[in-house]
């Protein structure tokens, strides 16, 4: 299956990838991808219970990354792996500064 994700931030034009199904990563390996990513940016939970969604790890990770990391393509491909892989949806839509994901 093909993939796209797309991350925005303000004033910069949108970051998009596109995915093979080649280019597919593990579930398993998505979701420790993510975690790693969230932990080495110190990120923090959305929510005050702490409880922490996919969906959630995501966009936090995607704002915390900046549009720096994005300009990384190995960085920027190995998200849009992780994200497509946890979130199982063919288009992804992160608007990284309203915290937000799209299908």
């Amino acid at each position: 299956m093909r993939s796209q994700v797309s991350v925005s931030f303000k004033n910069t034009a949108p970051f998009r990838i596109e995915l093979s199904p080649e280019q597919a990563m593990d579930r398993e390996a998505a979701r420790q991808w993510l975690d790693g990513q969230f932990t080495a940016m110190e990120c923090e939970p959305l929510r005050p219970t702490g409880k922490l969604l996919m969906a959630d790890r995501v966009v936090v990770v995607a704002q915390a990354a900046g549009p720096t990391k994005f300009a990384d393509a190995q960085w920027a491909l190995a998200f849009a792996q992780s994200a497509a892989a946890v979130l199982g949806k063919p288009v992804i839509n992160v608007d990284a500064d309203s915290l937000t994901i799209t299908y």
